[in-house]
């Protein structure tokens, strides 16, 4: 199983990037969970997340400006970012948990990070 992101890129500020991810492989089910990143220099911070009952939560830096989504049935969890400032530009991990049989326990897994720069 491979969680593949793209989506990043450079951009300017103020613009917009969508990032996505999708599982690939022997996948019984799928459960998009959050989005990650990690600027230079910095630790590894959760940007977004979404619950098994579709409820969001947004770090405040971003809050009202992403927006996390996922479609569990096509193994894909995205995360749309607009009014984007210098200070998102970062190295972006999507989050997922994954089944890959019915007797298989949830096992978390992760992109393997796209890279965001955004330019003032």
């Amino acid at each position: 199983v491979q969680l593949q992101a793209s989506g990043g890129g450079l951009v300017q500020a103020g613009g917009s990037l969508r990032l996505s991810c999708a599982a690939s492989g022997s996948i019984f089910s799928f459960n998009g969970k959050a989005w990650y990143r990690q600027a230079p220099g910095k630790q590894r911070e959760l940007v977004a997340a979404i619950t098994s009952g579709g409820n969001t939560n947004y770090v405040d830096s971003v809050r009202g400006r992403f927006t996390i989504s996922r479609d569990n049935a096509k193994n894909t969890v995205s995360l749309q970012m607009n009014s984007l400032k210098p200070e998102d530009t970062a190295v972006y991990y999507c989050n997922a948990g994954i089944r890959r049989n019915v007797a298989d326990p949830e096992r978390d897994y992760w992109g393997q990070g796209t890279l965001v720069t955004v330019s003032s």
